[in-house]
């Protein structure tokens, strides 16, 4: 098994939803934070739909937030509605369009197929759980996998001589600790 951390597995996972929500979402003129701040809002309830509310969820700046709040009213996705009682305070309310782009671009279809691959395997533990998901969304996204060179199929040691047999590059000590784009898992390969 692969060396990493339960933290470096979650992070690794997480750049890849990053990409991903960011490939699906430029293509209809929208960025990452806008979908979070729409998500949000179709889940909270009615104490928690204000623009304080979604920068405190989101760790976002006030600023940041509004700049969102700006482009989702102007895009049709969110109205703004004064508070009945107290008309300092205003609510957010997702409009039909906002509604209709949740539901057309929720879940991402590279996690499904990853989430497939790996449904019936059993696992050990956490690490060794979300070390198979990231290979499998890695295969299914046609992505790097960046692991240590120690631990890649084309890594070669011979009397205390280390080599890789891809790059037919010799390695010192630190070079095999370290992540390489070019790694290779036994998963990967097609020999598992």
């Amino acid at each position: 098994m692969q060396e990493l951390t339960t933290l470096k597995l979650i992070e690794r996972i997480s750049t890849l939803l990053r990409a991903e929500q960011r490939k699906k979402y430029s293509a209809l003129g929208l960025q990452p934070v806008h979908i979070q701040t729409l998500d949000y809002l179709a889940s909270c309830n009615r104490f928690s739909d204000t623009p304080a509310a979604v920068t405190d969820y989101l760790g976002l700046t006030k600023g940041t937030v509004s700049q969102t709040l700006q482009v989702l009213e102007r895009k049709g996705y969110l109205e703004k509605q004064q508070d009945a009682a107290d008309k300092r305070s205003v609510h957010l309310k997702i409009l039909a369009p906002g509604q209709k782009l949740l539901k057309s671009i929720t879940p991402f279809d590279v996690f499904i197929k990853a989430e497939q691959a790996i449904a019936n395997k059993q696992f050990d533990s956490i690490t060794a759980a979300l070390y198979e998901a990231l290979v499998a969304l890695q295969n299914v996204n046609g992505t790097s996998s960046f692991g240590q060179c120690k631990n890649c199929i084309t890594f070669s040691e011979e009397n205390d001589h280390y080599y890789c047999l891809l790059m037919q590059q010799p390695l010192d000590q630190a070079d095999i600790e370290k992540i390489c784009r070019e790694f290779i898992s036994v998963t990967n390969s097609g020999l598992v």
